[in-house]
């Protein structure tokens, strides 16, 4: 493995050009415990050093606070990234209120509230976070297309919707990206999302490629692990027997790594990256998130791993053995909404 600069890749037809691997920002602000601030920042600067242009947001983050977080980074370097954010998932005052709003007023509020919180005057990929299935995508779209039209938005972006309905949306206006969770423990996407958004030239960009850290190989028994702070405490993955047998499912993730002197993350990664071959033609950026550079400088050094095809065959088993769901509730995922 090499740790030079990543290569680049197009976000859709005609879009920018990003480094092969981006940076999720989610868990500075929110859903892993507590941060350190100065080495978040420092791990972003870290990120820009060594290729990764694409930074990714959203506003459900932190209620804002991963926004403004970013504000002056993002004001530093304005012309050299890529800044990505999404709308689409309401929070109130009840902590456990989750909505999902995709309408044309909530969507011109949203990118208001986000633009004052990062500190520009245009979002270069703009997300629907989750798909309102209530609100006619037709709608939706067309509202965000606006938004393109009045220069407040540069490209557009879907997370978590499936092969039919980003066709439908493609159709109304060109979408540069799309989102959804994609690792070795995750492979819903390849039921359809994945073979359409390389029909029509859409980049896919994994999130938790790492399986919110599981892949890692860091997690036996995430109730005694991880803090109280911690979200993964209440993901049915992270829970008891499930975590049990699922760390078990990781032995030939853990014997490819020492096989290339590598570590499992990086392994995990490097199936991410690869996994695009299935799909000729299609543009691959996962998005792990870290807070360290230490991690950051293991993650970027996965996109330079290639692993043989007889262990990606060793690894293809995994995630049809994997034991409990991606979320408590998979309402929200386009899961719901297959065929």
């Amino acid at each position: 493995m090499t740790n030079g600069k990543l290569a680049h890749v197009e976000l859709g037809t005609g879009g920018p050009a990003v480094g092969v691997q981006g940076l999720g920002c989610m868990g500075i602000s929110e859903f892993y415990g507590g941060t350190d601030e100065a080495a978040a920042r420092d791990t972003l600067e870290a990120a820009l050093e060594g290729g990764v242009t694409l930074f990714d947001t959203a506003d459900i983050y932190g209620r804002g606070a991963n926004e403004e977080f970013l504000a002056p980074f993002v004001a530093a370097h304005r012309e050299e990234i890529v800044l990505a954010t999404k709308f689409g998932i309401e929070r109130t005052g009840d902590p456990q209120h989750r909505g999902i709003r995709n309408d044309r007023a909530y969507i011109r509020q949203a990118v208001e509230g986000s633009l004052r919180r990062l500190g520009t005057d245009t979002i270069d990929l703009y997300y629907m976070h989750r798909r309102d299935p209530q609100v006619p995508l037709a709608d939706s779209v067309g509202a965000m297309a606006e938004l393109v039209h009045e220069g407040k938005v540069r490209h557009l972006g879907l997370s978590e919707v499936t092969g039919a309905e980003l066709r439908e949306a493609h159709a109304v206006h060109p979408i540069a990206a799309l989102q959804s969770e994609w690792s070795l423990f995750s492979r819903d996407v390849e039921i359809s999302a994945a073979g359409a958004a390389a029909d029509l030239g859409v980049a896919f960009v994994p999130y938790s490629p790492l399986g919110r850290g599981f892949l890692t190989g860091a997690f036996a028994d995430a109730g005694k692990e991880l803090s109280e702070s911690d979200f993964r405490r209440f993901q049915p993955r992270f829970t008891g027997d499930n975590a049990k047998a699922n760390a078990a499912l990781l032995a030939p993730v853990h014997e490819i790594a020492a096989a290339h002197g590598a570590t499992p993350a990086q392994v995990a990664l490097a199936w991410v990256h690869q996994r695009a071959e299935a799909h000729p033609g299609l543009a691959v950026v996962p998005i792990p998130g870290t807070r360290k550079r230490s991690r950051l400088t293991e993650n970027l050094a996965a996109a330079s791993l290639t692993l043989t095809a007889a262990e990606l065959g060793r690894l293809e088993p995994i995630a049809g053995a994997v034991a409990g769901d991606r979320y408590p509730d998979m309402t929200f995922t386009s899961v719901a909404r297959e065929g």
